[in-house]
């Protein structure tokens, strides 16, 4: 692969695109050839309680390079784009050369732009936001926001959108206004090598049927099982693709096989969302092209 003979061997490296992608085969190619510890950029492979089910790296893939913020937070913890950004930069304070990899784009973006320090929100505006998102949906708060927030985030994705009603409820200012008060990027652009991979849809949605069929097959279900007894779908690790789907297959509610085409549909339609955010927001990244 070209690219691979073209990136400094002192920079960090970023490497993002849609889920089933390639990212962490890239990034261990990348770690084999000129070293570097690689550093979690998704939103739920952060959780401890979804190993198999959010496509974390396997046990033979860790002993091959350092691995860090995978499955260090439990489940039922709301950890947020600024917990991820502040764990990130204790990691940077160790001096090592980070191959940050991940699908998530908003983390990305707090990386190299710069993130708005918002104070933490009160559990009982969480609680509120819930329940009107339980009774009408997450649209119910997006009528609430104002018109340059709704510009900036993406409405089609409910933690985004819960996220921007929970901070202008308990600040009083809109995410827009936070994020104009933004302070430096730890990692800004051009000090970086920033990779992003751009997928043939149809090759991409070959390989997240597959790769959801392998995921069942090596122990998703039994995780399911494990999730069972304290399953809450108002956790952030609830937001797991297909963990909604596999805990109504494991409460007897849907079969197997309908739970699987509904976490399909619910992946390729995330992947979907993702090329968007790429399209919109990495204009200026190097692109891997696959196939």
């Amino acid at each position: 692969m070209t690219i691979l003979m073209d990136l400094s061997e002192l920079k960090p490296v970023l490497i993002a695109g849609p889920t089933a992608s390639g990212k962490s085969a890239l990034a261990l190619r990348i770690a084999a050839k000129s070293g570097g510890e690689i550093v979690n950029a998704d939103a739920m492979q952060v959780f401890a309680n979804w190993r198999v089910l959010t496509a974390r790296p396997t046990r033979d893939e860790e002993a091959i390079a350092t691995h860090h913020l995978y499955g260090h937070v439990a489940g039922d913890f709301a950890y947020s784009t600024g917990h991820w950004l502040r764990d990130v930069e204790a990691l940077l304070k160790q001096n090592i050369r980070p191959i940050i990899v991940g699908g998530t784009g908003l983390y990305f973006t707090a990386l190299t732009e710069g993130l708005a320090d918002i104070p933490p929100v009160p559990k009982v505006i969480r609680a509120q936001a819930n329940a009107l998102i339980e009774n009408d949906g997450h649209r119910r708060l997006l009528a609430d926001l104002d018109d340059d927030t709704r510009s900036r985030i993406d409405q089609n994705n409910p933690v985004r959108v819960q996220r921007a009603w929970e901070v202008l409820r308990a600040t009083g200012k809109s995410i827009a206004q936070w994020q104009d008060e933004t302070p430096p990027p730890l990692l800004p652009l051009h000090d970086v090598e920033a990779i992003v991979i751009d997928a043939d849809k149809d090759w991409l949605s070959s390989r997240i049927e597959r790769r959801f069929d392998s995921m069942v097959a090596n122990g998703a279900l039994e995780e399911a099982e494990g999730n069972l007894k304290n399953w809450d779908p108002m956790h952030a690790s609830a937001k797991a693709i297909g963990a909604k789907e596999l805990i109504e297959h494991v409460q007897g509610k849907i079969s197997l096989a309908d739970a699987s085409k509904r976490a399909k549909i619910a992946t390729r339609q995330y992947a979907k969302r993702q090329r968007t955010w790429i399209r919109s927001k990495m204009k200026d990244w190097q692109v891997v092209q696959y196939p």
